[in-house]
C-alpha cells in the first residue's frame, strides 16, 4: 500500500485541435447556498481575478470536475433504449435523447475544459466489463485506451473491473499482452496511464489494498486528493472465481480511514469515488432531486453511506445504478454534499466546480454547484477515436458480422418482466432440453441483458437482421449454461428471493421461460410480494416435494445476485456458454422471410 499517492508522470498532452462548440444540456444542480464566503469576492476585486481564469493567484481557484461512470466498454454508439436519455422540458413535458459513443464523448470532455486551466477528469469505476463485442472481443484494451486518449486522470474500480479477476485488472493497470491470447496487434498493450483505485480491495493474504487506495491531483499549489471504492457487496455479483483472494471491506470506514491519512498528508481536499448508487425518483437525467429538500428525490446504498462518510470528503462522484442524478446529501454533520452520477454508456458526464481555497487549502463547500450534461451526437466525431474504433473494428469484423438470426422488431430488454429476458429464458430452456429432454424451465437474470435487441441495421446486415456482435452485446459474460436440480419448495423460495433479503430494496426479478407464470404484487412487502400459491408450471401448481430441472447461466446457478437457493441445486451439469445458446435458438427459430416476433412479456402479472 503506498504511503503517498504520487501525480502522473506521464500527464497526457492536451489536444489542442480546434474543436465546434458542443451544445449541452444541463440539469440545475448548486447547492442551496452558492456564494463564495464575502473574502473571495474581494480578493477577486483585488487580483481581477478570484476565481482563477487568470494567470494570477487569487485565495480562490476554481477547479473543474469532469466524471463519468459505468462505461462498459461502450466505444460506440450503444443501441435503442441503451442510447437514449429522458430530459424534461421547461414546460413538464419528456423527451428522448440520443447519447453517447466514445467520438462524441471525447469531444464533449475536450469542449468542456476549454477555459479551464485547473481541470481533472475522473470516473465511478466499471470502465470494463460486459463490453460490447468491439471491446469485450479484446479483453477491454480499446477501452482502455480510449479512456488514455479521453484523458481520464483517475477511476475507482468497480464489480466489472473483477470479471476475469485481480490478475486481469493487474494487466489493464500495468499493460502487457493477454496471458492467453497474447497481442492482438504487433504493439504492446500499454496498459491505463491512469490509476486505478481500489482502496477497499485487499488481498486476502497480505490484508493490502491490491491497487492503489488514493491518488493525489495537483497543479500550481491546488491539491485534490481522490480515494477510490466499489461496493463492498461485489462478491455477491461477480463470479466467484473473479474474486478469489479478495476481501472487500466497508465503504464508509475505508474511506474516512484514507480521509485521515490524506488530512495527515496535508491534502485537505478531497473527492471520494464510490462504485455504488441511489435511485432517483425520475428517470429523467434532469430531475431536480433536491426538491423539496436536499437529497429527498434520492434513495438507495449511496443515501446512507454519503450520510456517514465524514465531512473532511468534499463531493463524492457514484455509479453502480446506472442511474443519473446531481443531488446534494447532508453529511454526519448536517451540511449538504454534492454526490453525483453520470447515468452510464457514456451517455452523460458531469462538471463539478470545486473551489479551492488557497489559504486553508479545503473545498469552500458552499460555492460547489454542479452539472449533468447530454453527449449528444450532434458535434463533430473526434478523428483520433474514429481512428481507434475503426482499428478495432477490422479486426472484430470477421467474427461480428456474422448473421446469427433475424427479428421483426426492437426486442426490448426494459421492465420488469422484458421481452427480451423471455426470449433469452426460451433459449436456454430449448439448449437445457437439447442437453437433457427432461429440463422443465429456465431462470434468466435482468442484470445479465446488457442491451435490447434492435431491428434497425447496425451496420451493412440490413435491418432486422442480427448479427454475432449485436448478441455479444445483449450476453457479453461467457457465462456457460448449467442445469440442476431443484425442489418445487427450492423454486418457490429462489422466486421470492427476487424481492426479499439483498435484493428487498432492489428487487431482481428474474426472466422466466415459457410455461411458468406467477403474480408478482408489488403493493406488498418483502417475500410476500410473490403471490406463492399464484405459481404455475404449464398450468400447474409446483409440487414442494417434486424435482424440477433448471437451466440457468452459471453466475445464477452459483448463487449470484443475492440467489443463494439456486447454488443448492444438485446433479449440475455444465453446458456451452450463454451466447452460443441464444445464438442457436435464433438461427434455428428464425429466417429471413419469418423473423422472431418480440415476445409479449406476459408471463408475470404485476399488481402496483
Amino acid at each position: 500500500m503506498p504511503v503517498t499517492a504520487q501525480p502522473h508522470q506521464s500527464r497526457r498532452r492536451r489536444r489542442r485541435g480546434v474543436l465546434l462548440a458542443a451544445a449541452t444540456v444541463v440539469t440545475a444542480g448548486a447547492l442551496a447556498a452558492a456564494a463564495l464566503p464575502a473574502s473571495a469576492n474581494a480578493d477577486a476585486n483585488r487580483h481581477g481575478h478570484g476565481h482563477g481564469h487568470g494567470h494570477g493567484q487569487g485565495r480562490y481557484q476554481d477547479v473543474q470536475l469532469l466524471s463519468f461512470n459505468d462505461l462498459h466498454g461502450n466505444l460506440e454508439p450503444p443501441a435503442g433504449s441503451s442510447g437514449r436519455v429522458t430530459e424534461v422540458q421547461p414546460d413538464g413535458t419528456t423527451k428522448t435523447v440520443d447519447a453517447g459513443g466514445v467520438e462524441y464523448l471525447a469531444t464533449h470532455l475536450r469542449e468542456a475544459r476549454k477555459g479551464n486551466r485547473y481541470s481533472v477528469t475522473a470516473a465511478g469505476g466499471d470502465m470494463v466489463g460486459a463490453s460490447p463485442l468491439l471491446s469485450g472481443l479484446f479483453h477491454d484494451e480499446p477501452t482502455i485506451e480510449a479512456l488514455n486518449q479521453l484523458d481520464l486522470d483517475v477511476t475507482s474500480v468497480g464489480n466489472h473491473e473483477f470479471d476475469e479477476g485481480a490478475k486481469e485488472l493487474a494487466r489493464l493497470q500495468k499493460g502487457g499482452c493477454h496471458p492467453t491470447e497474447g497481442c492482438y496487434t504487433d504493439k504492446r498493450f500499454k496498459g491505463a496511464d491512469f490509476p486505478y483505485l481500489a482502496a477497499n480491495v485487499l488481498d486476502e493474504k497480505t490484508r493490502k489494498p491490491i491497487l492503489k487506495p488514493y491518488w493525489v491531483w495537483k497543479k500550481n499549489g491546488v491539491k485534490v486528493g481522490f480515494i477510490g471504492v466499489t461496493l463492498e457487496g461485489t462478491p455477491d455479483i461477480v463470479s466467484a472465481e473473479g474474486v478469489k483472494g479478495l476481501a472487500f471491506k466497508d465503504e464508509v470506514e475505508t474511506i474516512n480511514k484514507y480521509a485521515k491519512e490524506l488530512q495527515r498528508q496535508g491534502v485537505k481536499s478531497i473527492v471520494a469515488l464510490i462504485h455504488e448508487g441511489g435511485f432517483p425518483a425520475s428517470t429523467s437525467y434532469n430531475y431536480d432531486c433536491d426538491a423539496p429538500g436536499a437529497g429527498d428525490g434520492v434513495s438507495g446504498p449511496i443515501v446512507d453511506i454519503a450520510k456517514n462518510i465524514t465531512p473532511q470528503v468534499d463531493a463524492l462522484v457514484t455509479g453502480h445504478t446506472h442511474n443519473a442524478y446531481v443531488c446534494t446529501i447532508p453529511d454526519p454533520a448536517g451540511k449538504p454534499r454534492m454526490v453525483t452520477s453520470a447515468a452510464s454508456f457514456g451517455r452523460l458526464y458531469t462538471d463539478t466546480t470545486l473551489t479551492y481555497d488557497r489559504r486553508t487549502g479545503d473545498i469552500a463547500r458552499t460555492s460547489v454547484k454542479s452539472a449533468n450534461h447530454v453527449v449528444t451526437r450532434d458535434v463533430p466525431k473526434a478523428p483520433d477515436m474514429t481512428r481507434l474504433i475503426d482499428k478495432w473494428g477490422t479486426l472484430a469484423a470477421p467474427i461480428g458480422n456474422r448473421p446469427v438470426g433475424h427479428i421483426s422488431a426492437d426486442i426490448s430488454r426494459d421492465g420488469t418482466e422484458s421481452p427480451l429476458g423471455d426470449l433469452i429464458a426460451d433459449a436456454q430452456l430449448a439448449y437445457g432440453r437439447s442437453q437433457d429432454p427432461e429440463t422443465d424451465l429456465a431462470l434468466m437474470n435482468p442484470g445479465g441483458i446488457r442491451a435490447p435487441l434492435t431491428y434497425a441495421a447496425s451496420g451493412a446486415e440490413g435491418d432486422g437482421v442480427v448479427t454475432y456482435a449485436e448478441g455479444f452485446t445483449v450476453q457479453p459474460f461467457a457465462n456457460t449454461v448449467n442445469l440442476k436440480d431443484y425442489t418445487g419448495a427450492q423454486l418457490v423460495q429462489v422466486l421470492k428471493e427476487q424481492v426479499s433479503g439483498p435484493n428487498e430494496a432492489a428487487p431482481k426479478i428474474l426472466q422466466i421461460s415459457s410455461g411458468l407464470t406467477y403474480t408478482l404484487d408489488l403493493t406488498k412487502t418483502g417475500a410476500d410480494r410473490v403471490v406463492a400459491d399464484s405459481i404455475r408450471l404449464n398450468g400447474a401448481p409446483l409440487d414442494p416435494s417434486a424435482t424440477y430441472r433448471v437451466a440457468s447461466n452459471s453466475f445464477l446457478a452459483g448463487g449470484g445476485d443475492g440467489f443463494p437457493t439456486l447454488n443448492q441445486g444438485a446433479n449440475e451439469l455444465v453446458g456451452a456458454d450463454d451466447l452460443a445458446a441464444l445464438e442457436q435458438y435464433l438461427t434455428a427459430n428464425s429466417s429471413a422471410t419469418d423473423p422472431i416476433e418480440p415476445p409479449a412479456a406476459d408471463r408475470i402479472t404485476v399488481v402496483r
